[in-house]
């Protein structure tokens, strides 16, 4: 493995790991009274867009982050919509 592709999936866990402690927090507490709903779905857009690119393109390490990363992302989303 070269070393760009280390950079790359350093980079990918690190920005999919960072949305598990705000998941975990929401999901406990049931609170996202901080949390900005048009900064979330503008998130969840592009993320969206940066996974159908990674379809499209057959870059599988960039759809597999951002398959997980959408997942993090959309549940805290829910729970703005649904808790809001």
């Amino acid at each position: 493995m070269q070393l760009l592709d280390l950079v790359g999936y350093a980079a990918a866990l690190c920005t999919t790991s960072a949305y598990v402690p705000q998941v975990l927090r929401v999901w406990r507490t049931r609170s996202t009274h901080d949390i900005s709903l048009k900064m979330f779905v503008v998130l969840v857009t592009g993320i969206t867009l940066w996974l159908t690119y990674g379809i499209l393109t057959s870059d599988w390490p960039l759809a597999a982050a951002n398959s997980v990363t959408l997942m993090l992302a959309s549940t805290i989303l829910y729970f703005k919509i649904r808790h809001g």
